[in-house]
């Protein structure tokens, strides 16, 4: 399996396990997805710090629900 280019993805613990890969959600590369791996499920800080300034700037959001109210209700 590929490694991750980024100088700050953790290495993984020598236990005897195997060692999970997924795909990093921000860059697309390998990361290690581990209690080992503090940024998880990213590869590394840059991708995490980057999602969460996509989160911050709103360039991530979560679709509005639909009012149960009727349009012609007045709140007071």
């Amino acid at each position: 399996m590929p490694r991750s280019n980024s100088p700050s993805a953790p290495e993984p613990a020598v236990t005897g396990k195997a060692v999970r890969h997924v795909v990093c959600p921000a860059c697309g590369g390998a990361s290690i997805y581990a209690a080992t791996n503090p940024y998880r499920p990213f590869c590394g800080e840059r991708c995490k710090q980057l999602d969460l300034g996509a989160w911050a700037s709103e360039r991530f959001t979560l679709p509005e629900r639909e009012s149960d109210r009727s349009p012609d209700f007045e709140q007071s």
